[in-house]
């Protein structure tokens, strides 16, 4: 049976080979999309002949209407409103002026170099507006980027996909059917399509926000297929009442969702992001399979001089006019003038825009779409390579996670935060208590003064160089509260929690998040800190040598497997482990092997009993030195 015969086979190998190109993308850190791009190219007609994208036939272009409609959601998802309220002038400006300049500069570009009429030329700028999320964050995931330029980046990539979609349709429709009253009549369409996309995604945002914050309304379990199911009705009902005002109001709707409060945010963008990556590599798949190599290859030397101008002048220029007297520096306005890759939503809208020239009998679709698809190889090749590099000469990295924020200078907290610091680490508290914070800075630490949830106070706290919280108040939830913040919105892997019960389910809940249980279990918070305040405290260091272990003493219980807490006097808390030189926060899923050394809070009136039961388990004392009473 003929390739084509089997649409369900297309689909299926578009998706398979999608993930696989991205997957192994990541795993040699080159970009994704010249993979998929290559991919398509050799499973398509042209290559082996294992994907046929017209066997869908109008299929095709639901499925792309379907993946951009998540594509834009996810990447509002991820668009902090306090993040983009900062930054407001330099993204509104490149949405706008900069996103004229790209269309007018491009259109110029194929005029010129290519000879294209006015019309497909202006086509052609208005495809290459856009740059899109789905190349833009892979790209500035690991990079480590200063937060302005990221903000900046990021947002242009996901606010500006609507408006080149809404501008190429504008110029779509005067194209195909040329009227005295078009101009004005598509402008008003526009204006209005924008206006209800703004007005229906705030609204649809903010009732789904609400469902997702409490249980009654969504089952437990349904939140990411329900918002997915929302989303694409979203698209679809405002697309059918005002096209296309679904790429509006999808966009609008994502960030009004990933700025208010759910229950379900970080599951609801995991389960978002993975989709949008098995949608991205499927589209990418089947769009560069329908396109043939002869077409790029007809462009001639024409079309690299094309891509190389928006490169090298439209886009530095783009920036030059959007970034004027704005906060950012020179520095970084070179760097968001270099980098601008075309994604998916260029690809996917250059397919759509050239199907409806060829069935209106208008010359120039195959040859936009190939231009449109040697922009995207371009772009995203020299982005790919040069972002790193060029971050890196103009010093726009920000420097290594190496600090270690702490809910809580109570307890034992000022306690681990010595050690930390003994053992070469920057420590910060984060103390919303006026005392303990001056404690705190008594002791030599540097502190944050102010409500731990509040975004004010983790921007005060640089969260963009820590590399690890630990949440150590009185309160378990509040700890686990600030914890995922800081995993959520500053991407903080090691992450400590300190738990003051023995309760199976919540360390089951806590190891499950990803979270480790601070010190060697759980321990009563409020009576080290009373110990602390009292001067009833000794630090001591100790070697974890198992070969000198002795017998448990009669009466103790040994370390391994025990609860601290079944001892009602607790002599001991262990605070931070080091292995060779690596030193960190000791947690109860640490398997101690010999050579570990650790620094241990003894209660002094059972100090003697403290130090046999380390023993009996193998850790002998090194160092021992009191602490001091703080003036609480």
């Amino acid at each position: 049976m003929e390739p084509h015969a089997h649409p369900e086979l297309t689909v299926a190998l578009a998706l398979a080979a999608g993930i696989l190109a991205q997957s192994v993308s990541r795993l040699i850190r080159f970009p994704g999309i010249v993979l998929l791009l290559a991919g398509g190219a050799l499973l398509g007609p042209e290559g082996l002949g294992w994907l046929q994208p017209r066997a869908l036939g109008d299929g095709l272009f639901g499925i792309v209407e379907f993946g951009i409609a998540i594509i834009l959601f996810e990447g509002g998802l991820n668009l902090q409103w306090s993040r983009l309220k900062r930054q407001e002038a330099p993204i509104r400006r490149l949405i706008t002026t900069g996103a004229l300049v790209t269309l007018v500069g491009a259109a110029l570009l194929a005029a010129l170099v290519l000879g294209w009429s006015l019309h497909l030329a202006l086509l052609f700028g208005a495809l290459v507006v856009v740059t899109g999320p789905t190349v833009i964050q892979p790209l500035l995931r690991d990079m480590r980027l200063r937060p302005r330029v990221k903000t900046v980046l990021e947002a242009e990539g996901v606010l500006i996909d609507p408006i080149g979609a809404l501008a190429a349709g504008f110029i779509l429709q005067f194209v195909v059917a040329p009227r005295v009253m078009t101009l004005a009549s598509e402008t008003l369409s526009v204006i209005v399509s924008i206006g209800f996309g703004l007005v229906v995604g705030l609204a649809a945002g903010f009732l789904l926000a609400v469902a997702l914050r409490y249980r009654r309304p969504i089952a437990a379990g349904h939140e990411n297929v329900f918002t997915l199911a929302s989303v694409v009705l979203l698209f679809e009902a405002c697309n059918t009442l005002i096209e296309p005002s679904g790429l509006v109001a999808v966009t609008v709707a994502g960030v009004v969702i990933g700025n208010m409060e759910t229950r379900v945010g970080h599951e609801l963008r995991e389960f978002k992001d993975q989709l949008t990556v098995l949608l991205v590599g499927m589209l990418f798949i089947l769009l560069a399979a329908d396109v043939a190599l002869a077409d790029i290859r007809a462009l001639g030397r024409g079309g690299a001089i094309v891509v190389a101008g928006l490169i090298l002048v439209v886009r530095p220029l783009c920036v030059w006019f959007a970034t004027r007297d704005s906060r950012l520096t020179t520095k970084e306005r070179i760097f968001v003038g270099a980098i601008a890759p075309r994604g998916i939503v260029a690809a996917a809208i250059a397919s759509v825009t050239a199907a409806a020239l060829d069935s209106q009998g208008v010359d120039g679709g195959t040859p936009l779409r190939a231009l449109v698809f040697s922009t995207i190889a371009g772009t995203v090749i020299l982005s790919g390579l040069l972002a790193y590099p060029l971050a890196w000469i103009l010093d726009l990295r920000l420097p290594r996670r190496d600090r270690i924020a702490i809910l809580g200078a109570h307890g034992l907290g000022v306690p681990l935060g010595d050690a930390l610091r003994d053992g070469g680490l920057t420590v910060s508290f984060i103390e919303p208590d006026p005392r303990r914070s001056h404690t705190a800075e008594q002791s030599g630490h540097t502190v944050v003064f102010g409500d731990p949830l509040d975004e004010r106070t983790l921007q005060r706290a640089r969260m963009e160089l820590v590399g690890s919280v630990v949440g150590l108040t009185f309160n378990e939830h509040a700890n686990s509260l600030f914890v995922r913040e800081a995993r959520e919105h500053y991407g903080i892997k090691r992450a400590f929690v300190a738990m003051h019960s023995t309760d199976e389910q919540a360390s089951q809940l806590v190891r499950r998040a990803g979270v480790s249980m601070l010190f060697d279990g759980p321990h009563d918070q409020a009576r080290w800190d009373v110990r602390w305040r009292h001067g009833e405290l000794v630090v001591g260091h100790f070697e974890y040598r198992p070969d000198a272990a002795g017998e448990p003493p009669p009466g103790s219980v040994p370390l391994a497997g025990a609860d601290p807490r079944s001892e009602p006097q607790e002599p001991f808390a262990f605070l931070t482990v080091q292995r060779g030189r690596r030193i960190g926060p000791y947690h109860a899923e640490h398997e101690p092997q010999p050579g570990d050394r650790s620094v241990v809070a003894l209660h002094t009136p059972v100090l003697d009993e403290a130090r046999r039961m380390l023993a009996a388990t193998g850790w002998q004392p090194v160092e021992e030195r009191p602490l001091l009473s703080p003036t609480v």
